[in-house]
């Protein structure tokens, strides 16, 4: 290690993202991208954005990209943040909105970049255990804390909670900032911007990479109170004014505004989500109740690193996480139908 690194990089233990291989004929189910493209407007509206005007600075208020989100979720330009994708949004969340002197209340098994934001900014997380149905239960969300971050859907389990859940955690901890990270949540979940005129202490962040297949153009955001808006801008605007560019401010706007092609998609992954259940089930593995664009399944007779392994070898990507509790999990993204019957045509080699 370098001996010119300060002391909080010594300590980090970065987050390690899925395999990008460029392989011909790979089947890559690991990374839970949209296996249908984005909308032809949005590819439309960046193409047209390519010119000299990218000789200029893009806006540094993402206006066009906040009123886009306020017109789909229904909520005002001021509740609206944009960032340089949602892991991004998740970082100055964290940086701006969660540093406490009692700890931040997060889920065990979830998204691994959490415990990478907690290093980095110094925050003193505590882990609360999904229960026996690998399931995020509220009521165990009692311990006195700084703050709190539950993803919904969670992952990579896929499960999500529903509204009536999450009202109940923003009302036993109204001061205390609650934040809800929906990476999957056009995949079945209800989103809790619904309620953000109702609670000021919710803070709700989207991305584009997921439901609108824009995982390439890094674009996300948060709706919530004024006041945590206003946080989070002091942060961005000390870190990094110019964020998007204006490429991506058009791409994402018209992709925002595309809400029949986002929607068409979410429903053949839907529907491509039933089926691979189904066939997974038949061949003996245990499934949990999904609501994101991926399954997360084990099979009782089979480890799980060596499927994984199988397929590989066989050109099938999927996530496996050497993680206590979940080590015998596969994470499986939904991709074609087509990609899923070749999956599911090796899973039958592979244990037989």
């Amino acid at each position: 290690m370098s001996r010119y690194w300060s002391d909080v990089v010594h300590g980090l233990t970065p987050y390690t993202p899925g395999e990008q291989l460029n392989v011909p004929g790979l089947i890559k189910l690991n990374t839970n991208e949209n296996p249908y493209g984005p909308s032809p407007q949005a590819v439309a509206a960046m193409q047209a954005a390519v010119g000299d005007g990218l000789r200029r600075y893009p806006d540094p208020a993402n206006t066009a990209v906040k009123d886009a989100v306020a017109r789909r979720l229904r909520v005002q330009r001021e509740q609206v943040f944009v960032g340089n994708s949602s892991d991004e949004v998740l970082a100055h969340t964290f940086h701006a909105l969660l540093r406490h002197a009692l700890p931040l209340l997060c889920p065990d098994i979830s998204y691994s970049f959490y415990a990478t934001y907690c290093s980095l900014y110094g925050i003193t997380a505590q882990p609360v255990p999904l229960n026996a149905r690998f399931e995020i239960d509220v009521d165990d969300y009692r311990a006195p804390c700084g703050a709190i971050i539950i993803a919904n859907p969670n992952a990579p389990t896929g499960i999500a909670l529903p509204l009536s859940r999450i009202e109940a955690l923003l009302d036993r901890h109204r001061d205390q900032v609650v934040v809800i990270d929906e990476a999957y949540v056009d995949f079945g979940g209800a989103s809790a911007s619904a309620l953000v005129d109702r609670y000021d202490n919710l803070l709700v962040i989207q991305t584009l990479s997921k439901s609108h297949a824009l995982a390439g153009l890094r674009v996300g955001f948060a709706v919530g109170h004024r006041d945590l808006i206003a946080g989070l801008e002091r942060v961005k605007n000390s870190f990094n004014c110019y964020p998007l560019g204006q490429v991506a401010q058009a791409g994402a706007v018209a992709a925002l505004d595309d809400v029949a092609y986002a929607a068409q998609s979410a429903r053949a992954i839907i529907a491509t989500r039933g089926r691979l259940t189904a066939e997974l089930l038949a061949l003996g593995f245990e499934v949990l109740p999904s609501q994101a664009n991926f399954v997360f399944a084990r099979h009782p007779q089979h480890d799980a690193a060596t499927l994984a392994a199988g397929l590989r070898e066989r050109s099938i990507l999927v996530r496996h996480f050497r993680q206590a509790r979940i080590d015998q999990f596969l994470r499986i993204s939904i991709g074609t139908d087509a990609e899923s019957a070749a999956l599911t045509d090796v899973l039958k080699t592979l244990l037989a």
